[in-house]
């Protein structure tokens, strides 16, 4: 089996395992709200959707893909919440649910059968076939946990995390880049133990910057769905200090991360305390 095949046959895995959580959730499920701010269980699903639909434009279209990287560079701070609010607002959950179904029936197929030496153009540098699946990979993992929170739902971690933390790695530089900032010239080397005890391990074995932990927990940091100081991640040396501060896997500006789990549960508290204060307002004026 090459390299492509292996790739997306855990995309389609990944996805398969997103979809029998949501594909049994009634309507109000799909309007909980997530850990990302402002986005329902729905805009999650729009938003996998969508990213589906112009990484297929980019595989097959690339003229017409330029187009989609005009309007991100026009609104590089908006584009993605806008183009999730679109589809959300115009689809029902079921039929946001079939969209994102075909869109990745469609997605895999273009995968699979692209060329040898095919380069997708993208929002960051154009990718290989296997890159491209990787970060839909990775995409489709991160949105999904920011849906099994919204739900309460503890995932089973995979092996397919070793995507996730490949391209987390591969990433390096371009944390640096899109803060402005000048990547260092040292390779690091990555130590992450998966849940079944084997060692994945990036980097020279001697370099003097080292980060260590679970690989879960690294995922979780390079996707930026928990906070540094709730992860078991560490690291030796300023340099590899710094990266975990500003490690992103995903291409795009650098995003605001996740509160500490403490400041989320005081946050918690003070949202329900405004709820119920609303709530005893409408009581008190009749609007029950």
């Amino acid at each position: 089996m090459s390299d492509v095949a292996a790739v997306v046959d855990d995309l389609r895995e990944e996805s398969g395992e997103l979809d029998a959580l949501v594909g049994g959730l009634g309507e109000e499920a799909w309007r909980r709200v997530t850990p990302a701010a402002g986005w329902t269980v729905a805009h999650q699903i729009a938003h996998l959707a969508w990213t589906d639909e112009v990484a297929l434009l980019a595989a097959t279209e690339p003229e017409r893909f330029g187009d989609e990287v005009a309007k991100a560079l026009a609104a590089p701070e908006a584009f993605v919440d806008e183009a999730a609010d679109a589809l959300v607002a115009a689809h029902a959950p079921r039929a946001l649910l079939a969209r994102w179904r075909e869109g990745r029936r469609q997605l895999d197929t273009v995968l699979r059968e692209a060329p040898a030496g095919t380069r997708i153009p993208w929002y960051g540098p154009p990718m290989s076939v296997a890159s491209m699946a990787t970060a839909r990979l990775m995409e489709t993992w991160a949105h999904g946990q920011d849906i099994a929170d919204a739900l309460g739902v503890t995932r089973t971690p995979t092996a397919r995390l070793r995507h996730v933390a490949r391209i987390g790695v591969r990433a390096r530089n371009y944390a640096y880049a899109v803060r402005g900032i000048e990547a260092p010239g040292e390779e690091f080397r990555v130590e992450l133990r998966s849940p079944d005890g084997d060692l994945i391990a990036y980097g020279p074995e001697g370099a003097a910057q080292r980060v260590t932990g679970p690989l879960l927990d690294f995922c979780l940091l390079v996707t930026q769905r928990a906070h540094r100081s709730d992860l078991a991640v560490t690291a030796e040396g300023s340099e590899a200090d710094r990266w975990l501060s500003i490690a992103q896997a995903f291409a795009g500006p650098p995003g605001p991360g996740r509160p500490p789990r403490a400041e989320q549960a005081e946050q918690a508290v003070r949202d329900e305390q405004a709820e119920r204060a609303v709530r005893a307002e409408q009581a008190v004026r009749g609007d029950r």
